[in-house]
């Protein structure tokens, strides 16, 4: 479960009571994420193996939201007996070779529900990472992609889809975009993050950091997806950037062999301008509470 790649020398992975890494270059970046059984995944429609890949992405997508180059995970598991462990770790395993991003170690203890928590850790080498905090007035606002596949993979998924669809495929076996990550921070990027609870509430929470407004012309809707999956489905993974030379980001995406990422709207001065096409764009999507 030790993931792509070998220690390099003077590195350990798995096997001893704690990880040892060369030192990182520039900022070292570090974020958590837990996913729970029935929470963050209907076992009921998934499988295990899907749970430890989610599990792993999304964690991971937290290092593409700034900008970083991904270099370990760890993970700690908690389960009730009978859980097909092996399976689980088929998952994370597969999430982490998809990345390029090696399981170091973890932790595995009996618990009354399946949860997943992984860490990761992450470099910005030269200017540092990209943060929610800093879009300015006049910044262009972009999406990596079309948004509400992975809510309508869901919703078709209920409905009867099969595994292999392709929207149910989205929702079950996200892409964290740690290459577009590193490539809109090379462009000069001021502001990121990336789409986990709808960009109807995270580009709020982005011009709530930011102490700035915004003024959406429109949002690009998956194929299959409804325009309200568009704006608060959410756990597309998309990113979400604002910068303030759009050609410049065109060009450093396709140098870097990655679609162009789409213009979606500006940032403006007055916080209290939040509108799509006109009108209010009402705080919509996922919140997480306790």
């Amino acid at each position: 479960m030790v993931g792509p790649g070998s220690p390099a020398r003077g590195e350990l992975f798995v096997g001893d009571d704690a990880a040892i890494l060369r030192p990182l270059v520039g900022q070292v970046v570090v974020s958590t994420d837990v996913a729970v059984a029935g929470v963050h995944l209907d076992l009921s429609l998934f499988s295990v193996t899907d749970l430890g890949y989610k599990a792993v992405a999304a964690a991971l997508s937290d290092l593409a939201a700034m900008g970083a180059l991904a270099r370990a995970l760890v993970l700690a598991v908690t389960s009730p007996p009978g859980t097909d462990l092996e399976a689980l770790h088929e998952g994370v395993a597969a999430a982490a070779a998809a990345s390029g991003c090696p399981v170091v170690g973890g932790d595995l203890s009996r618990g009354g529900e399946l949860a997943v928590a992984v860490t990761v850790i992450g470099e910005c080498p030269g200017a540092g990472a990209v943060r929610r905090s800093g879009a300015r007035a006049g910044d262009r606002l972009f999406v990596t992609g079309p948004l509400g596949r992975s809510a309508a993979g869901l919703r078709r998924r209920r409905a009867g889809a099969g595994l292999d669809d392709p929207a149910v495929l989205a929702h079950r076996r996200p892409r964290p975009l740690l290459a577009e990550g590193r490539a809109a921070r090379g462009a000069g990027a001021h502001a990121m993050m990336d789409l986990s609870d709808g960009l109807g509430i995270d580009l709020h929470r982005l011009a709530d950091a930011s102490g700035v407004g915004f003024s959406l012309t429109s949002v690009p809707v998956a194929e299959g997806a409804t325009a309200d999956e568009s704006i608060s489905g959410g756990e597309d993974y998309e990113l979400l950037v604002a910068a303030p030379d759009g050609r410049r980001l065109a060009e450093v995406f396709a140098a870097r062999g990655l679609p162009a990422p789409i213009e979606v709207g500006e940032v403006v001065a007055d916080v209290a301008t939040r509108t799509l096409a006109g009108r209010p764009l009402e705080r919509r999507g996922f919140e997480h509470r306790l």
